[in-house]
């Protein structure tokens, strides 16, 4: 008995694969995206903002608030061979009672981060940056760049003074509401020891539409869309 050969030699899926890693980036664009927001079990609004910076940079926000906290981060960043790469960042929270002021420097001439404020003395760095570090907050535009070019969803999180490796996996397809009609979301999910986020990814839509964060299997975060503008 003889095997069937393939049908597409191996030298056209070795160019197909070349072909998807050479795709551009998705042009950074300004965007104004509302969210429904539910922090700490109770309802509120999110936003999430891009827009310029000056200097060829960008400045993404994310803000939180219900009737228990008020949430605020964000991210200077610039376009660097391809990628997001994070100049500064702010992380302010007031919840109930408890106030905290973070900010954070990634100096890519020093190839360090640091970070101050708010911050216990063992999370100030200095940390040795590599090329394609992220920060938390810049995770959410770069899953939608790399799923949209067909790249590994795969990132090396440099943040509060810690390094993490996350690599978010399809987990199958779903339906998501946005403006008020049904479109197809990829839901994508990244595990870290006890903590999960999971991700809807819309085409088309420059941020995730819904994004669920869980700690112990405690949900603690579920954003939204609403509208993007």
């Amino acid at each position: 008995m003889t095997m069937a050969m393939p049908t597409t030699p191996l030298r056209l899926l070795t160019a197909a694969a070349l072909l998807l890693a050479s795709l551009p980036a998705l042009a950074v664009k300004p965007f104004n995206a509302t969210y429904q927001a539910n922090y700490m079990g109770m309802l509120g609004n999110g936003r999430m903002t891009l827009e310029p910076a000056g200097d060829d940079r960008w400045r993404y926000t994310l803000s939180i608030k219900n009737q228990l906290a008020d949430l605020s981060q964000v991210t200077v960043f610039e376009e660097h061979d391809g990628q997001l790469r994070p100049i500064s960042g702010t992380d302010v929270s007031n919840v109930l009672v408890k106030k905290s002021n973070k900010k954070a420097n990634y100096d890519w001439q020093r190839g360090v981060a640091t970070w101050s404020g708010d911050v216990k003395p063992d999370r100030s760095g200095p940390i040795a940056l590599q090329p394609g570090d992220l920060d938390a907050l810049l995770i959410n535009l770069a899953l939608v760049r790399d799923h949209a070019a067909g790249k590994p969803l795969k990132y090396r999180m440099v943040d509060g003074g810690r390094v993490k490796q996350l690599h978010y996996t399809v987990a199958g397809k779903e339906t998501i509401d946005v403006d008020g009609k049904q479109r197809p979301a990829t839901k994508v999910v990244a595990n870290d020891g006890g903590k999960q986020t999971t991700a809807w990814i819309v085409e088309g839509l420059p941020v995730p539409a819904r994004i669920v964060q869980k700690d112990g299997g405690t949900e603690s975060v579920d954003l939204r869309v609403q509208s993007v503008r």
